[in-house]
């Protein structure tokens, strides 16, 4: 079967490295498996340079391999590759991708070699957590520019779909704080919730475009989080990764404040636990935010690394998750998400999206509670953000609903502190006097 090509933002991060680095770093794509690298990089090969060889480490010949064991004549290095694949390399106008790369830490460690002899141009991928594990007894290259890749966003996934004026319609309403009326809101929702189900991950949307199937597609994204727990396994034999990263709906549904691991496993210290959360970030199929224990400007500096919450790195993925032990004819989330019927309780939903998205623009993720001083209830904020000199505080609605009990009481502990409190909710744009109340499919461009 071809090989579907998507758009992706991400080329353009890649021609202004080639331009602005003129070979002096090789690129390393980092992210979690399955979200586009190989793909990514492999066009920007083709439609950039003249020649490119692709060398995946995942599968190639011993024959290549054995050519890193020793670099120390890089005139007999490039013949051989060359002759080995069949490809001519051409001084500044080719360029050499090594796939899955932590695979073979010695072609990593020889990247400091082959940038320094400056003949050709250098693009890594791999995923972080099997990078960091596979480093012992090699030299580090400091001569790599790294970029991370996440799953589609918003505005990739409806180019995917053939729509490109959806999202400049979005930002234009957004840039002139116009509401956009209830019934194009609703066409937006909608288009966002099938976004939701999807998710990101090219084979998904794939199948999605192929089949127009939610069962296919279910089916992609339950290979995936299989594969995932496979990778899990090669550094966990115990199993304490996959019971985390599966429990993650679950941690949320309870709306405790943090993500609790001791009702994951009881039997485990606590130290070893968070070398196994450690090893999830750096795998990137999770996004985390944290508490802060003093909401400022600099969000950072007071964040507990004891208290967080975990997120999937792609919402399509969580909606499978929540449902991985029930057939696809049971997961009554596709019917109830795509038609606007989504129960209280499973509002968590757009609280991964939200995190999705705060993550894919770039934010690091925080969050705040505050205890009520009448009852046993707690009022959070479900995201921080910081611009210039003030935070931004975000409450999520899954819902219509405007009220926003945890933002006043924030806002009032710390008002000379805040810029502009934002309602993340399901209905159309409303600027007041005090808040700013958005649809989620505005997020990206706050």
């Amino acid at each position: 079967m071809t090989e579907t090509i998507f758009r992706r933002k991400i080329y353009h991060q890649l021609l202004s490295w080639k331009n602005h680095s003129a070979g002096q770093t090789a690129l390393l794509v980092k992210g979690a498996r399955r979200i586009g690298k190989s793909t990514i990089v492999k066009e920007f090969a083709t439609n950039e340079y003249q020649t490119h060889i692709l060398i995946d480490f995942a599968n190639t010949s011993n024959e290549i391999k054995n050519l890193f064991h020793n670099i120390s004549d890089l005139d007999y290095f490039f013949l051989r590759l060359q002759l080995l694949t069949n490809t001519d390399l051409y001084p500044r106008k080719s360029v050499i991708i090594f796939d899955e790369v932590q695979k073979m830490p010695l072609a990593r460690q020889a990247i400091k070699y082959l940038v320094q002899d400056g003949r050709y141009d250098y693009l890594e991928t791999g995923s972080l957590l099997s990078i960091k594990n596979n480093t012992k007894d090699i030299v580090i290259p400091s001569e790599e520019t790294k970029i991370t890749m996440f799953p589609l966003d918003y505005e990739e996934f409806r180019w995917a779909l053939g729509d490109k004026t959806t999202c400049p319609l979005i930002a234009q309403a957004w840039a002139a704080k116009k509401p956009l009326g209830d019934d194009v809101n609703r066409k937006l929702m909608r288009d966002f919730r099938l976004y939701m189900l999807v998710g990101g991950m090219p084979q998904a949307v794939d199948a999605y475009l192929r089949t127009n199937n939610f069962s296919a597609v279910d089916q992609v994204k339950r290979n995936i989080i299989e594969l995932y727990e496979e990778d899990f396994r090669g550094f966990d034999p115990t199993g304490r990764a996959s019971k985390i990263f599966d429990a993650i709906p679950a941690q949320l549904t309870t709306n405790a404040s943090r993500y609790q691991l001791s009702h994951v496993d009881a039997t485990s210290r606590s130290a070893r636990l968070a070398k196994t959360v450690e090893n999830l970030l750096d795998s990137m199929t999770v996004n985390i935010a944290h508490h802060v224990n003093d909401p400022n400007i600099g969000l950072s500096l007071s964040k507990n690394l004891d208290l967080y919450k975990l997120f999937l790195v792609d919402t399509g993925l969580f909606v499978t998750l929540a449902f991985k032990d029930k057939d696809f004819t049971e997961n009554i989330i596709y019917q109830q998400l795509l038609s606007d019927k989504l129960p209280v309780n499973l509002g968590y939903v757009y609280e991964n999206v939200a995190a999705q998205i705060l993550r894919t623009c770039g934010h690091q993720l925080y969050y705040y509670t505050l205890p009520s001083e009448t009852s046993n209830h707690n009022y959070e904020i479900d995201f921080l953000l910081t611009k210039g000199k003030k935070i931004y505080p975000l409450e999520l609605k899954s819902s219509g609903y405007k009220r926003h009990a945890s933002l006043d009481v924030f806002a009032q502990k710390y008002r000379s502190r805040i810029g502009t409190k934002y309602l993340v909710y399901t209905k159309d744009l409303e600027i007041g006097s005090d808040i700013t109340m958005l649809p989620i499919y505005m997020l990206p461009f706050i």
